[in-house]
């Protein structure tokens, strides 16, 4: 399978494996339950359990081997009761068969077979129905899922948007339109918005929660489409055309479907979904580590903070994660109260070249957060953003609103992958960097090389610099 279309694939397939496989331990318990109120099991304990974990097995296996779940979000109603009774009753069978060669049929009661064969037929479809619920009407609303824009002609945008609202999709939600050929900008299309023109759609894209484009525009404008695809690919963005096109010689194409369209698909950015899934696990295990540390020292850092200033100990701020999604930052606060109101005074000092605000000797700093940031203490809360999802342990530097607002393309791809805790810029000197354009280098030389590997690499540099407090100022 093409690697951009893996994550979909991937995630539907593990989830359902997930409760299929609750599904048949919950039905097989019952179905004892009810078959054996004493809870004696008629001397045959191991036996019963020996047969759960078959059905576990066989429940894995098949759906590993069948993929039977592959149409699993195009199938309707009786099309779902239908595959799930011929789902019930290959599992049912099958595991009688075992049974016999195991020369436990004769003690195994009947009941069992009953209670089990209808719980999980019901727990099986149920559990599909509400799975489906689920992800079409909360998950594909969310800000978790890809947001879409559609990029067409005034001639067709209408027929596109009707399709794609159609179809039958869950990852993606359909948010912006851009009309090419004629300024429709304020109008709305099944309740769509049309935000851009062909002469703003490049600059309205930096400054939105954008995951990927379709377009949809004829062969006459294949120099205009060539442009247009090379812009959101210097941003990490995921494009779909759905018209061949033999003529563009662009790297990471690949053809597949999209919302019904035949498509060729462009990114650069691809990275294996399995390892992303990798990657989310130990963010979960190493953010409550951290939280259990956060909790343990914040008595005594919230002690001297409030000693020192007036004002709260948490500092949140509104930052820039994935694809432009805003979320709230948590450190502990290290200036005074009325730094952001200062900052313009200080604008002049500035020690970074770009967007970034670094200096010396900044005077809003607090002597508690002074050492705080020299220690880097004050970055512990943001576990926390961990543990939601809003960021990473290792990736790059997620950016304030005002630097967000200046974006271009090329900057704009360092939001192509979550933001992290550390990454390249943190552990090579992160106060002696004077560029914000060196800042932007590092977080693109970091997605280009990104593998688990590199992130474990990071986390040990990341320890070095806090024990040896090399760049934190």
């Amino acid at each position: 399978m093409n690697t951009i279309y893996r994550k979909s694939h991937v995630v539907k397939t593990y989830s359902l494996i997930f409760l299929e496989t609750i599904g048949v331990a919950l039905s097989y318990f019952i179905a004892l339950l009810l078959r054996f109120e004493d809870y004696t099991f008629d001397n045959h304990f191991d036996m019963y359990v020996n047969y759960g974990v078959f059905l576990l097995v066989m429940t894995l296996l098949y759906s590993i081997v069948t993929d039977w779940n592959r149409d699993f979000f195009e199938r309707g109603f009786f099309k779902e009761m239908w595959a799930v009774g011929k789902y019930d009753i290959i599992i049912t069978v099958l595991s009688t068969t075992f049974l016999f060669f195991t020369k436990d049929a004769y003690d195994f009661s009947r009941l069992v077979f009953v209670y089990f064969a209808i719980g999980n037929l019901i727990s099986a479809y149920l559990l599909h129905i509400g799975f489906k619920e689920f992800m079409f009407r909360y998950y594909k609303k969310s800000m978790n899922s890809d947001k879409l824009m559609v990029i067409t002609d005034s001639a067709h945008v209408d027929k596109v948007v009707d399709r794609i609202m159609e179809s039958k999709h869950w990852n993606y939600e359909l948010t912006y339109i851009a009309v090419t050929d004629k300024n429709m900008i304020g109008q709305e299309i099944k309740g769509i918005p049309v935000v851009a023109t062909l002469d703003n759609v490049i600059d309205l894209s930096t400054q939105v929660v954008l995951d990927r484009v379709f377009i949809s525009l004829p062969k006459t404008e294949i120099t205009v489409v060539r442009d247009m695809i090379l812009e959101f690919e210097a941003m990490g963005i995921l494009c779909h055309y759905n018209i061949e096109m033999d003529e563009l010689n662009l790297d990471g194409k690949e053809a597949g479907s999209f919302a019904g369209f035949s498509v060729i698909s462009f990114s650069i950015v691809n990275m294996d979904f399995r390892r992303l899934m990798i990657k989310r696990v130990f963010d979960v295990i190493g953010s409550l580590i951290g939280i259990i540390f956060t909790i343990i020292l914040y008595p005594f850092i919230a002690l001297a903070i409030k000693i020192e200033s007036r004002g709260p100990v948490i500092f949140k701020q509104e930052r820039i994660g994935k694809n432009g999604r805003h979320f709230m930052i948590y450190k502990y606060r290290s200036m005074y109260q009325d730094a952001e109101e200062r900052l313009a005074e200080l604008k002049s000092k500035n020690e970074v070249e770009g967007l970034m605000f670094k200096m010396e000797d900044d005077p809003r700093i607090t002597k508690v957060g002074k050492f705080l940031r020299k220690t880097s203490l004050d970055e512990l809360p943001q576990f926390f953003n961990v543990l939601k999802g809003d960021m990473s342990l290792v990736g790059t530097r997620p950016p304030t609103v005002n630097e967000f607002e200046h974006y271009n393309a090329h900057y704009k791809r360092r939001l192509s992958i979550t933001p992290g805790l550390t990454g390249m810029w943190q552990v090579n000197g992160r106060s002696d960097i004077k560029d914000f354009d060196e800042v932007v280098r590092l977080d693109l030389e970091y997605i280009d090389n990104w593998s688990l590997r590199l992130d474990f690499k990071l986390i040990l540099q990341t320890i070095g610099v806090v024990i040896f407090r090399k760049g934190s100022k």
